[in-house]
């Protein structure tokens, strides 16, 4: 086998005609025949580089509005036949098949249409066929051919085909040869996918996965892991989609933290209040709202500023100058916003290692997504947690009902515990958390938890009571018995917000009325594991 083979003849058919141009004419110079289709061709052609129309090589025109044009003997055989095989040799030179070297395709735009929500109809004529053949037959024989399938390969072939004096070598056409079948598996993936969806096929036999490499990490949770961040396409305003304006590189526990921390601010209407999340490993360590994001803030970092050190912070309005002055007081990893004033990015600009992050938008945390978990062997696939509950969900089950303001900081809490790892308890007071007990074993060690956060900030800010002393508090499950219950009574608790549903729940009703709380049930709960 010889490493080197010429690229002579190469055919381009692209949908995205980014670097199209400057491609061809890179090509041309080096002495490339080209051979392209359709658009792609006509392009070419306006440039001034001289092509040849794939119909003029088939002899059929292309029909069925594109949908024939590449899938013939003429193309497949220039690109699947082994040149070190004579009787592929013979069989081209008795058929008058010209070997391609070089196929450079992208496939029709079917990602883009499905993020622009076109109808079924659209969809279908956006499934492109003849592109993924093309590739699989290239990528087949990369023993001789080479197969280019992203725009940003383009500079990398130009480089390979000059260091090796118009040839490319066997490894440098493996690692195309990769990159392209992955193309068509996230080409078919996403195709696949769309169609369970459009037919409400909940549990297809067969599910595909694919993501898109964004960043190469310097490693995982921890120091010996390796791992990457990869991207599904569904542009969901957040972590993968954010511009990242200053600050070091993020680590694979930044980009964990802060999703977690835009989903959960995501929570709290833009249009109502400002309001700001910290988080602290997945969890959240502070969220508030407040007349103003600084306001917001103060109230979030107030709840636990221990923890808040080094932690992420997410806001659901634009980032301003006051807000961020306050942010810098003390170190912060990340702040994801939808947007900033210059003023407090130049506040920023300050803290070189502070990495700051602007989206487009705030996510939808009502708009159904799929979750994914790897487990051993297998993968456990469910519908995001996209679970609301408003006032008119809620059953009064106490003797005493809450007050309106009591209800407000009801429904605000029950928001934040949907984004607390179970066991979650959370407590809340004037629309700020005061305390949060995430992932313990026990809902009565989570009640703990909480009450000894909220007694000990309440010590730090020079308070006689607890800050949960009146609160309302949060249960992401039913209380299975009254300890819980009774421990978050203990710590302040006024008024408490649970999905019911256990067997001893009149058990529970009966020690809220006995300590006179008001307790009302939303019949959901929100496990987080």
């Amino acid at each position: 086998m010889t490493d080197l083979h010429p690229v002579r003849r190469a055919l381009l058919s692209v949908s995205d005609k980014t670097g199209l141009i400057e491609l061809g004419q890179a090509l041309a110079a080096r002495g490339v025949e080209l051979l392209s289709t359709g658009g792609s061709a006509k392009a070419l052609r306006d440039a001034g580089l001289t092509v040849k129309d794939v119909s003029e090589v088939t002899g059929f025109p292309e029909m069925m509005d594109g949908r024939v044009k590449t899938l013939h003997p003429m193309v497949h055989g220039g690109l699947l036949a082994l040149r070190d095989n004579d009787t592929h040799v013979a069989a081209m030179n008795e058929h008058g098949i010209g070997a391609i070297d070089l196929l450079v395709v992208n496939l029709y735009p079917f990602e883009a249409a499905l993020a622009r929500g076109a109808d079924y109809d659209e969809m279908i004529e956006n499934i492109d066929i003849g592109g993924p053949a093309m590739i699989r037959a290239a990528s087949k024989n990369h023993l001789f051919v080479n197969v280019v399938t992203d725009v940003q390969d383009y500079e990398a072939l130009l480089a390979e085909l000059d260091a090796n004096d118009g040839q490319t070598s066997y490894a440098f056409r493996q690692r195309l040869s990769q990159t392209a079948y992955a193309r068509t598996a996230a080409y078919d993936a996403a195709v696949s996918n769309w169609m369970a969806s459009a037919i409400e096929e909940k549990t297809p036999r067969r599910r595909a996965f694919a993501g898109e490499l964004k960043q190469t990490l310097r490693y995982g949770e921890n120091s010996h892991q390796e791992a990457a961040f990869y991207t599904d396409g569904s542009n969901r305003p957040g972590v993968a989609t954010a511009v990242q304006l200053q600050g070091k590189e993020l680590s694979y526990n930044n980009i964990n933290d802060t999703d977690a921390a835009y989903e959960l601010v995501a929570e709290f209407d833009p249009a109502d209040s400002p309001a700001v999340a910290i988080i602290k490993h997945a969890n959240p360590c502070g969220v508030a709202k407040g007349a103003t994001l600084a306001e917001a803030y103060q109230k979030a970092f107030d709840c636990d500023r221990t923890s808040a050190f080094g932690g992420i912070v997410a806001l659901n309005q634009p980032l301003d100058a006051d807000t961020a002055a306050k942010i810098t007081e003390i170190f912060t990893e990340v702040v994801i916003a939808p947007g900033a004033s210059d003023e407090a990015k130049e506040i920023f600009a300050a803290k070189k290692n502070l990495r700051l992050l602007l989206t487009d938008g705030l996510p939808d945390p009502r708009k159904p997504i799929v979750a994914y978990k790897q487990v051993a062997g297998g993968m456990l696939v469910q519908d995001k947690d996209v679970g609301y509950v408003g006032m008119e969900d809620l059953k009064v089950v106490t003797e005493k009902a809450p007050s309106d303001e009591q209800m407000q900081d009801l429904l605000f809490a029950w928001k934040v515990a949907k984004h607390v790892k179970s066991n979650a308890i959370v407590y809340v007071k004037d629309n700020a958390t005061v305390g949060v007990g995430a992932g313990q074993m026990s809902r009565l060690d989570s009640a703990n938890v909480a009450a000894a956060k909220a007694g000990r900030m309440a010590a730090e800010l020079g308070l006689e009571e607890s800050l949960a002393k009146g609160c309302a508090v949060a249960s992401d499950a039913f209380f299975p018995f009254a300890d819980g219950l009774l421990e978050a009574a203990a710590a302040g608790g006024a008024c408490v917000i649970q999905p019911g549903g256990s067997m001893r729940d009149d058990e529970v009703i009966k020690a809220a009325n006995e300590k006179g709380l008001a307790m009302v049930f939303t019949g959901m709960r929100h496990f987080r594991h």
